[in-house]
């Protein structure tokens, strides 16, 4: 069984920071990190997946970059060791589709999550053309190599990106 729980939600965010401070005060009670990634810039829930792991992984070692778990995650889903590249990844304003981790995953914690959240069981791990040309930009992945390997594979060449982080220290 994996340490942490993922989940997908619609989320209306009038203020980052009140959202943000809710969310921490959520996590507080229950003794849970909670890390909010948007749906529409990463490669399904197999990305969110390997992120966390990873980000789990270096915690645990005492090898991050980042100064929280938070960050740490979204650094990792992003590919990249700048927090300015990792932030557009998680929390924005407005209405946004996100996939939520709790670490560690806590059914009660989830049903606080409720007040502020509304949890959906859709299928979005579905790489659609669109959403391909998203994540061939942001993880720089070119034509030619997302032809070598086709274009079905997208998502292993995203999560390639994710366990490149280590390597690149």
């Amino acid at each position: 069984m994996e340490p942490f729980g993922i989940y997908q939600a619609i989320i209306h965010v009038r203020s980052v920071e009140d959202f943000l401070e809710r969310v921490r005060n959520i996590g507080d009670a229950f003794g849970v990190r909670i890390v909010f990634f948007n749906a529409d810039l990463v490669a399904g829930s197999s990305h969110v997946r390997s992120a966390v792991a990873h980000a789990l992984r270096s915690s645990t070692a005492g090898d991050t970059v980042a100064r929280s778990f938070e960050m740490e995650a979204l650094l990792y889903v992003a590919g990249s060791r700048q927090c300015a590249d990792a932030a557009r990844f998680g929390i924005a304003p407005g209405k946004m589709r996100a996939f939520i981790c709790l670490v560690p995953p806590d059914p009660a914690a989830v049903r606080a999550l409720e007040d502020c959240v509304t949890f959906v069981e859709e299928d979005w791990d579905i790489v659609d053309e669109k959403k391909r040309k998203v994540l061939m930009d942001l993880f720089s992945i070119s034509p030619e190599e997302l032809a070598a390997v086709g274009a079905n594979r997208i998502t292993e060449l995203v999560k390639e990106r994710v366990a490149l982080l280590d390597v690149y220290r």
